[in-house]
């Protein structure tokens, strides 16, 4: 093809539109004479100016009108403007000297509130909170920041016809003044009405006592997310939508006759006209008809539609830890079995060294979440080191959650246990109280900045109602994380136990103590710290006394070193002689399932050189 025909329908498209033109630039500008936030402005306002879409003196004229736009924000109306391009013709920036002139004071600040929220204190805080004072260069940002204000806090908390009756601001540049005025009108502050369920096949009264508010209570849209919240909590549910009824007048029920496509109409020639439609109400006449009876205060219906989740929920989970190598869990979780929104949760987890199966069957009582009695069983096998159990056990107990974050379960547990541990072999049946407190707090539970995490369990048998053995047990357990800036990170532990008995050999393995491993003294193998017997075998402990300390720090990315001092021992008279110390170097890794831990820990009571310690999943 001809080169000069090319051109020519190149040239042709490109005016056509067919072809797109090369992308503008944005011009360039230096602001001169200002500082700060007023000189920002102004650069920020030119940002989006392309000199190649006006003339010359076109140009100019709009630089001075944006310059001026951005400075009057600041107070700044009669402010004097030199403008220099580099080049007259093809400029690409431009320099604008400004002397912003005397500015607009404040003469006059006239804010106002009518109707029911004059009386509402996070209105009249509002008010007080306004930054300026009279006297002060007028800025534009406040102004609109309280308008917003007011009408959110409106809105948020039920006032529904609010309207400004004043809104106003009022420049005189001539005078350097300026005089503000706001007024806001609430009218009346609505109330909860009535709830309405839609789809629920949990009983009406369970999830009425989810709800933070009552009939009749002011509205407040906080309230209506808390419900929201709460009923996605209990997990009876697929999905959730909680949503106030603010249109759901009489006058919706004046519905304007349908109108039908021709494809729907019928062909009626030939037949009698039909006779007239009766008279029908409008809109306006029933909502006149309503207003004659209208209640004294307005009430906003609150309406949920709530789906069934799904009945049963499998889940696998497959992993590995030096502790006790490959392991495997799989759970079969009902989120509800009944209309009373009973839940129950089995677990079996296997692995190299134990083997388990568990069950929670929950019953909530008047507070769902926070109030119910809890059944559990299980059955376990144990073989480690010189440890071999076969435990059976049932619980039954009562949890309540308090606002402190703190959780209480106080138990009643009845174990039945054939073990062999070092050279000793019983069967014992246990029958005990317990009661536990426990509390865990997180910012992202993946890979918590911060957080913390404590337990405390007290148990006590005695044979006076038939238990093999009289012993009262107590185990604490806290765990801090802490970060300093984004980029170091550290882990504290410490935990304790004791045991008071005289019948130690009737207290199985799975309640004496046993020390070392990932989550315990790195740099010694999984609970091979304990008391030994004069074969050297381990007997387990009476105390326990284990703490730690670790600092991480960000190497890139999702990468993290760590180092770490740990001690502890499961001993048989409090005090130890000597805790077990390690101390080690780890590398942390966010990997998309979750952290992955790799640590080499040096044991300094042990002849072995050091310890490799690998594990998946967050700290708690």
């Amino acid at each position: 093809m001809d080169k000069r025909l090319a051109g020519r329908l190149a040239a042709f498209l490109l005016l056509a539109g067919l072809v797109p033109a090369g992308p503008a630039l944005a011009m360039k500008a230096s602001v001169e004479g200002i500082e700060g936030e007023p000189a920002d402005n102004v650069e920020t306002y030119l940002q989006s100016l392309e000199a190649d879409q006006y003339a010359p003196q076109r140009l100019e004229a709009e630089v001075r009108r944006l310059v001026g736009d951005a400075l009057k924000v600041y107070g700044y109306y009669e402010p004097t403007l030199r403008i220099t391009f580099d080049d007259p013709d093809t400029p690409e920036e431009v320099t604008i000297h400004v002397d912003p002139g005397e500015p607009v004071r404040i003469e006059r600040l006239d804010f106002g509130l009518a109707g029911e929220a004059a009386d509402d204190a996070p209105f009249k805080d509002a008010i007080d909170a306004y930054p300026q004072q009279e006297g002060e260069v007028l800025h534009h940002a406040p102004f609109d920041a309280l308008r917003s204000k007011l009408s959110g806090l409106a809105l948020e908390r039920g006032y529904f016809d609010w309207r400004f009756t004043q809104r106003r601001m009022e420049i005189r540049p001539w005078a350097h003044s300026a005089r503000l005025s706001l007024a806001l009108d609430s009218g009346p502050r609505y109330r909860f009405g009535p709830v309405r369920f839609h789809g629920q096949h949990i009983e009406t009264d369970r999830l009425e006592a989810l709800e933070p508010f009552h009939e009749g209570k002011p509205y407040l849209a906080r309230d209506v997310a808390t419900f929201n919240q709460r009923l996605g909590q209990t997990e009876w549910f697929g999905s959730v939508s909680v949503r106030p009824l603010l249109n759901a007048g009489v006058g919706d029920l004046a519905l304007p006759p349908a109108r039908l496509g021709f494809y729907h109409q019928l062909d009626v020639t030939g037949l009698p006209p039909s006779p007239p439609p009766a008279p029908r109400l409008s809109a306006k006449a029933l909502e006149a008809a309503q207003a004659l009876q209208a209640p004294a205060v307005p009430e906003v219906p609150i309406e949920v539609n709530v789906t069934p989740a799904d009945r049963h929920r499998f889940e696998i989970g497959l992993g590995v830890a030096t502790d006790v190598g490959p392991r495997m869990r799989l759970s079969w979780d009902q989120p509800w079995v009944n209309r009373y929104g009973h839940s129950l949760d089995q677990d079996l987890y296997l692995s190299g060294a134990e083997q388990e199966f568990s069950g929670v069957y929950d019953m909530p009582l008047e507070n769902p979440l926070r109030d119910s009695y809890r059944l559990q069983y299980g059955l376990r096998n144990e073989d480690n080191e010189d440890t071999k159990s076969l435990e059976a056990s049932v619980e039954f107990g009562r949890r309540w959650q308090f606002d402190n974050a703190w959780e209480q379960i106080i138990y009643l547990r009845t174990t039945y246990e054939d073990f062999t541990q070092a050279d000793l072999d019983n069967q014992v049946l246990l029958l005990y109280p317990g009661v536990r407190w426990t509390r865990t707090r997180s910012r992202n539970p993946t890979f918590p900045r911060w957080g913390d995490r404590q337990q405390i369990g007290v148990q006590y048998s005695s044979e006076a109602w038939g238990s093999d053995a009289e012993f009262l047990r107590l185990n604490a357990d806290s765990q801090w994380i802490r970060s300093l800036g984004d980029d170091y990170r550290f882990v504290g532990r410490v935990g304790a136990g004791s045991i008071v008995t005289d019948d130690f050999e009737d207290i199985p393995p799975s309640l004496r103590f046993f020390t070392g491993g990932d989550t315990s003294v790195r740099g010694y193998g999984y609970e091979t710290l304990s008391p030994e017997n004069s074969d050297g075998k381990l007997v387990g402990g009476k105390q326990r006394l284990v703490g730690s300390v670790e600092a991480q720090r960000r190497i890139t990315g999702a990468w993290w070193l760590a180092s770490f001092v740990d001690a502890g021992d499961a001993f048989t008279d409090w005090w130890p002689r000597q805790l077990n110390t390690s101390a080690g170097l780890g590398v942390r890794w966010i990997s998309p399932v979750g952290p992955i831990r790799f640590d080499v820990a040096h044991p300094f009571d042990s002849d072995d050189a050091y310890r490799i310690h690998f594990a998946i999943g967050p700290e708690f």
